[in-house]
């Protein structure tokens, strides 16, 4: 008879998802990105519409991970009642082999932050050929 007995997961399904991951959308991440490869730049692009970026957003990149860090806190207040936002979130990519950090440079515009640096394709693997000699 037990197993007859409703549990707040069986209730509410989609209640008990949302408490298990807040941004179920987002596939554990608040933030969407997306990375390119394309005239010799490496670019990645975030959507971080209602940040401050020079206040709220930080970008860094250390030891080939490219790090984007961002926080709000607002709060609204109309008609005696008063509304706030808050949360913090870091998302990190690996950087790929060739893209080169020492020129990063980042914008944001209409809500996108998009950062980018140069990538150099690497050359293809180079047969060396080995010397005899006898001694």
């Amino acid at each position: 008879m037990s197993s007859l007995v409703p549990t707040p997961s069986r209730v509410f399904p989609r209640v008990a998802a949302w408490l298990e991951n807040p941004w179920p959308l987002a596939e554990h991440n608040p933030v969407r990105i997306e990375e390119s490869i394309k005239d010799g730049k490496y670019v990645v692009r975030a959507e971080l519409p209602g940040f401050d970026p020079e206040k709220n957003i930080a970008v860094t990149a250390h030891e080939g991970v490219l790090t984007i860090s961002a926080e709000r806190e607002e709060t609204k207040t109309e008609n005696n009642r008063s509304e706030f936002y808050y949360g913090s979130f870091q998302r990190s990519v690996s950087l790929p082999a060739g893209a080169d950090a020492s020129k990063i440079s980042a914008k944001y515009v209409d809500g996108i932050l998009e950062i980018s640096m140069p990538h150099q394709e690497h050359p293809k693997d180079k047969q060396v050929k080995i010397q005899v000699t006898k001694g």
